[in-house]
């Protein structure tokens, strides 16, 4: 039996994971949430690897607020760069292989075509960046793990996110103005669990950089609109005016992985 620990296990993904550990018999999990791992902190990470005997870890933990990496940078860095360090090194040491998930956003989007692995990496913001630093961390330290870049990351129950918010402002009354102008690949939360779960359950992958999503291409107001119609409400949807800022932070303008 392959002994698994969960990072970030209080998130939409480390909770959309634990929903189906019981299809996994072969899997025995350790989910720790923040309060329980703290990955910036090196000495909690070596007391939970030096306690335990572990075969693989997955790294749900992550900074994710975009806009506010971009206020607070070293928070970001804290948690995406410096706290994947901690792990990378406690799995070189107990010899662990290392499943992190990565974002979409360490691509610029001035492709007009999808990001393969093969693509190099140039973000345009903090978190972007942030994100990258712990990928090239992870290719630097470790030969064993996957790095699963992932994008528009979502869950109807689970977490803060653009599908929740969206239900939120319907059913408050209001019309909705989203962007048109970012296309990316909305990926449910449960579907990605399913993804890391199999790819340490068959063990048959070569290791390395994997893209993973839904699969299906479009725009943030695309999303809104079929988010509408899935949940049957009755919302007015408009397209966001370009001259008003979606953010605090710069996002690509296609980050659609291939």
């Amino acid at each position: 039996m392959k002994s698994v620990l969960v990072t970030g296990a209080k998130g939409q993904l480390g909770k959309s994971i634990s929903d189906f550990v019981v299809n996994y018999p072969d899997l025995d999990f350790t989910f720790k949430d923040k309060s329980q791992l703290d990955i910036s902190n090196p000495l909690d990470v070596n007391k939970e690897f030096s306690s335990s005997t572990y075969d693989y870890c997955i790294n749900c933990a992550a900074y994710t607020n975009v806009d506010q990496a971009e206020i607070n940078p070293e928070l970001a860095d804290k948690i995406n760069a410096k706290g994947v360090k901690n792990l990378a090194l406690a799995c070189k040491e107990n010899k662990v292989i290392l499943v992190h998930i990565s974002t979409d956003y360490v691509f610029d989007g001035d492709k007009t075509q999808p990001y393969t692995v093969g693509d190099k990496p140039n973000p345009i913001n903090v978190y972007g960046k942030s994100k990258l630093k712990g990928e090239l961390i992870i290719q630097e330290t470790l030969n064993s793990f996957y790095i699963v870049r992932t994008s528009w990351l979502y869950h109807k129950s689970y977490g803060k996110n653009f599908y929740k918010r969206i239900i939120e402002k319907a059913k408050a009354g209001e019309i909705l103005r989203v962007t048109d102008t970012q296309k990316g690949c909305p990926t449910n939360a449960s579907n990605l669990a399913v993804y890391v779960l199999n790819l340490i359950d068959q063990n048959t992958t070569p290791f390395g950089i994997l893209h993973f999503t839904d699969n299906e291409a479009m725009t943030w107001f695309d999303f809104a609109k079929i988010i509408i119609r899935n949940e049957g409400l009755d919302c007015e949807v408009r397209v966001l005016d370009k001259k008003k800022s979606f953010g605090g932070a710069r996002r690509p303008s296609n980050s659609v992985l291939g």
